[in-house]
């Protein structure tokens, strides 16, 4: 597989930019989607680029060439290679991102994926791979993705990956610093699906979202979060599925499980869908 470099201009204006949920590894069924999309199209990804599908190198390889035309926010599974790659974290048996961890270009791929925000803020909306506190409002939701993009880009990167994990603190604090901040930043943008209506984050419930355990709800729907004005772009969610609303649009509708892959164009909400019923190594 031979991934295209594409040499488009990119477009300025929101008409034609798409925003394309969960990909992770599944290129052929990205390819098959992208050809279906306007020549011009920006391109979107909500995170989880890689992993559990059959090409994450190829799918890898193929985002890094697509230059500007693309903006992509780490996922979960994104982060997971980082640590893998690093030495802080062991592989999981239904990963596949061993040919990643093997090629030539290593280094290269694993420099650019580090690179790549939590979030991002264009044309009046927000992507994220998971949810938002509901104490953030979108614009601090972007400042704080940006302390972590700080670290991760910098120098001292793998010190950061050895403090990401774990699930403490539960809930945001503006008093919290070093690990433990940066850890619920990533937390919020990149792992959850349920809170509690104060912003305490529960991690073990993945199912969808009329399965929220007592005290807990989508994140989404917690009354009066500050980024309820904001029109927000997610996916990690794939029992949630599809689901539009006025100000929310979630994409992951379960590629990598033979499900499909999705694009919305942001102006109109116009949808794009391609059966992925092959995808699945998982």
């Amino acid at each position: 597989m031979n991934p295209a470099t594409s040499d488009r201009p990119v477009p300025e204006s929101p008409s034609e930019t798409w925003v394309i949920g969960d990909v992770q590894g599944c290129l052929d069924c990205l390819l098959e989607l992208i050809d279906r999309l306007p020549a011009d199209a920006r391109l979107w990804l909500v995170g989880d680029l890689v992993n559990r599908g059959p090409h994450s190198l190829d799918t890898l390889r193929w985002a890094m060439s697509q230059g500007e035309r693309l903006t992509s926010v780490l996922g979960n599974h994104d982060l997971h290679l980082l640590a893998v790659a690093a030495g802080i974290r062991n592989a999981h048996s239904n990963d596949t991102i061993d040919e990643i961890l093997a090629a030539p270009d290593r280094d290269a791929l694993i420099d650019w994926v580090r690179r790549r925000p939590l979030a991002h803020f264009e044309h009046g909306w927000l992507m994220v791979h998971a949810g938002l506190l509901p104490q953030w409002s979108a614009q601090r939701a972007v400042e704080l993705a940006s302390e972590v993009h700080r670290v991760l880009a910098g120098p001292d990167w793998l010190g950061f990956l050895r403090e990401m994990y774990g699930n403490e603190p539960a809930r945001w604090s503006d008093s919290l610093r070093g690990a433990d901040r940066l850890r619920v930043i990533v937390n919020s943008l990149t792992r959850l699906r349920f809170c509690s209506d104060q912003g305490v984050m529960e991690f073990r419930t993945k199912g969808e979202a009329a399965d929220s355990p007592p005290g807990f709800m989508p994140w989404f729907e917690v009354p009066g979060r500050a980024s309820a004005d904001t029109p927000i772009v997610f996916g990690h969610w794939s029992a949630l599925g599809l689901l539009q609303r006025p100000k929310l649009l979630a994409l992951d509708t379960g590629c990598v499980w033979g499900g499909a892959l999705t694009a919305a164009r942001l102006s109109d909400r116009k949808l794009v869908q391609v059966s992925c019923s092959g995808a699945s190594r998982a």
